[in-house]
């Protein structure tokens, strides 16, 4: 069993955006539901009306990182907010990255290079939710990346869970820096979640689903985000089992 660390945020479109993050990581949930894949969440940031700033979380199962890898980038959604009230569609994104798990073989993390700090953890509004100080922040000081947890109940749970995830942007990271060193054109996995940077749009008047990295569409908009992905998941299956034999 292998598993990823999906990392979800709101880009343009402010509190549509993050409603939108909201969709999404319930789709991917439903999805690895369907698959017998299990989910966990490590670190989340929701607003007030239901939607999410950031959400990160670990699917684990059989073949998770080939099935969801080319769901990184920038994904836009087209469609009326609820609290429109002029019927106007409007556009907003998110950004999704999607890091493999690292062993602690992969990735040797020195604990001199790292900085843990503990706090109580809080609900939504800065809501203390916890007496004891659960929540974790490590900071890796040679990189500066900072991650975050604090949805498990114990520090020891959320103190595993970050090293998890520092463990899998330290990897992603290496590899980036690998392709690089052998003259490959870096590329940014997310971008900065602008409306220009799109692969894929999902067009909600349109019950229409795009991904404009293989130019092809698919209807049934409702169902996908009901996390019927499959259908997509095969075709870039397909078209990367070509390119392998091309």
């Amino acid at each position: 069993m292998n598993g990823i660390i999906m990392e979800i945020r709101a880009g343009t479109g402010g509190e549509e955006a993050a409603l939108f993050a909201a969709d999404l990581f319930r789709m991917y949930s439903r999805f690895a539901e369907k698959q017998n894949w299990s989910t966990n969440l490590i670190e989340s940031h929701p607003t007030g009306l239901g939607g999410y700033r950031e959400v990160i979380f670990e699917i684990k199962g059989a073949d998770v990182y080939s099935q969801l890898k080319y769901e990184s980038g920038v994904h836009r959604v087209q469609r009326i907010p609820t609290t429109e009230k002029s019927g106007r569609i409007h556009t907003s994104t998110i950004s999704i990255a999607v890091l493999p798990e690292a062993s602690e073989t992969e990735i040797k993390i020195n604990p001199q290079d790292l900085r843990i700090d503990v706090q109580r953890s809080s609900g939504p509004g800065g809501q203390n939710v916890n007496k004891i100080e659960s929540a974790v922040r490590i900071t890796h000081l040679s990189t500066g990346l900072v991650v975050t947890c604090q949805e498990g109940r114990s520090q020891q749970h959320n103190r595993e869970k970050a090293l998890t995830v520092l463990r899998a942007r330290l990897l992603a990271k290496k590899r980036t820096e690998e392709m690089a060193q052998r003259g490959a054109q870096r590329r940014e996995q997310i971008g900065t979640a602008g409306r220009a940077e799109k692969i894929r749009t999902y067009n909600f008047p349109q019950n229409r689903v795009t991904d404009h990295r293989l130019n092809k569409s698919w209807h049934k908009l409702d169902k996908i985000i009901d996390g019927d992905l499959k259908p997509i998941v095969k075709v870039f299956e397909r078209t990367s089992k070509k390119n392998k034999e091309s």
